[in-house]
């Protein structure tokens, strides 16, 4: 039996403390887990942001339209391969007015082109390209509504009045954790058609692959120069800076998550300290005992050392067997569903976990350091002397 193998038999002397114990601190990896995967989950359309793809806006705010005729201009700018179009159109369920997915209204072929990473059959391709009122919804928003091909569904809209009757002609998947697989996906033709003439042929934004990702910056300020005459002026950035513009907005609310998953260890480590520290106390006259039979200072240590590691350990085994139902498949799989846009992959990165086991053992470690020094350098006879 070596001195980490009993001090691991002491962490059951008290089964009922120590079981408490070892259950807050895997809650508190479990919070650590989730906020964690948040920080993660909200950063992944940044990470993951294509390099060669490029936005283009109206100037004053992304609400605000632009003519439709811009987009062939665009198309001919020097280094733009391939350019389309995008309108958000607000839509829900009449059925379930609070059941929020995001619905665009797009050109199939060129839009496809552009977002090669949204996959769909060549068939569904064809199919969606020939039906004025097709749509192509994604594998999430799919499973969640129990929609499939063939169906009709009719939706509202909180901008463009009227009920809008569409037939289901696919469901695509994603080869990118970026795209949101919740999104409904329609004819931009069909609505447009649908619109007073006065409302007609206008889009919401341009998104534009370009052939070399070096040149962004000369290609996006070649866009807005040539629409800076224009009635209506333009914006044009990376796919990555628009995600990071959108991010500003959120700034305070990650700073707060990053500071709140800081408290957390903190207050993890307070218990696992407070409960090694009991336990030493209630066995400060055995370790008289074994200082007196022979054992040197740094065996005591050890003892109280082994006891921390071992609580730290069952406490990382436990909170991540908790974190992978609670988070990944339950959270995680809610907010996919009825968050596409912002959390359109969910789920713990590796690094996640191992960040949470490491800190888990070291911040156990690290609680035991105090009662260790302080056993250790206990005299023996005032240690015999003390009962717990």
């Amino acid at each position: 039996m070596t001195l980490l193998g009993v001090a691991a038999k002491n962490v059951l002397r008290n089964k009922f403390r120590t079981g408490l114990t070892i259950f807050g601190a895997a809650i508190a990896i479990l919070a650590f887990v989730l906020l964690r995967t948040v920080l993660t989950a909200w950063n992944v359309q940044i990470d993951h942001a294509a390099k060669d793809r490029i936005g283009t806006r109206h100037k004053v705010t992304f609400i605000m339209s632009l003519p439709k005729r811009y987009i062939d201009t665009v198309r001919g700018v020097d280094g733009v391969k391939e350019a389309t179009w995008a309108s958000w159109f607000g839509g829900k369920d009449p059925n379930d007015p609070q059941n929020f997915f995001a619905s665009l209204a797009v050109e199939p072929e060129t839009f496809l082109k552009v977002y090669d990473e949204i996959s769909v059959t060549p068939d569904v391709k064809e199919r969606w390209k020939t039906t004025k009122q097709g749509a192509v919804v994604g594998d999430v928003l799919a499973r969640r509504m129990g929609l499939k091909v063939g169906d009709k569904f009719t939706m509202q809209s909180a901008i463009y009045p009227g009920d809008y009757a569409f037939e289901i002609v696919g469901i695509y998947t994603a080869t990118a954790k970026s795209v949101d697989r919740s999104q409904f996906l329609f004819q931009w033709d069909f609505l447009n058609d649908s619109l007073p003439e006065k409302r007609r042929d206008q889009i919401g934004w341009i998104v534009s692959r370009i052939d070399e990702p070096s040149r962004s910056a000369d290609i996006s300020a070649a866009i807005d120069k040539i629409f800076d005459e224009k009635d209506v002026q333009t914006v044009t950035m990376s796919e990555r800076a628009m995600n990071l513009s959108f991010m500003a907005m959120l700034s305070a609310i990650l700073t707060a998550l990053e500071v709140v998953s800081a408290i957390i260890l903190g207050i993890m480590m307070m218990i696992l300290g407070n409960t090694i520290a009991m336990s030493v106390r209630e066995r400060t006259n055995e370790y008289g005992v074994l200082r007196a039979v022979g054992f040197l200072p740094k065996h005591v240590a050890m003892f109280i050392l082994g006891e921390g590691l071992t609580i730290g350990v069952l406490a990382a085994i436990l909170g991540l067997a908790i974190s992978y139902p609670v988070v990944e498949k339950g959270m995680g799989r809610w907010l996919e569903e009825n968050m596409g846009g912002m959390f359109p992959y969910f789920q713990i990165e590796v690094q996640t976990a191992v960040l949470a086991a490491f800190l888990s053992i070291l911040l156990a470690v690290v609680a035991s350091l105090v009662p260790a020094y302080r056993a250790s350098k206990l005299p023996v006879t005032q240690a015999l002397r003390r009962v717990g």
